[in-house]
């Protein structure tokens, strides 16, 4: 028997990163093509800060959409 609570967080939680998949698209290439270009000996350093700033910018990207999305979902009160 499916919980139709758990079945509409599973939904939610889908369509979260589905959105984020594209929300973060840009960073995520761009720390692809940043660790092909550094030479193992440079991959940390510059380059790793870089990919941290590039993931917290991600992360900054996530918590957005999610506070986004809980403001659509709650109800005025009554």
């Amino acid at each position: 028997m499916h919980d139709p609570l758990a079945t509409q967080q599973d939904g939610t939680a889908e369509q979260l990163a589905d959105e984020l998949s594209q929300l973060v698209e840009a960073e995520l290439l761009e720390m692809v093509r940043t660790l092909q270009d550094a030479e193992p000996a440079t991959l940390f350093g510059p380059t790793e800060f870089k990919i941290r700033d590039l993931a917290l910018k991600s992360a900054r990207k996530a918590y957005q959409q999610r506070l986004a999305q809980k403001k659509t979902v709650t109800k005025a009160p009554v």
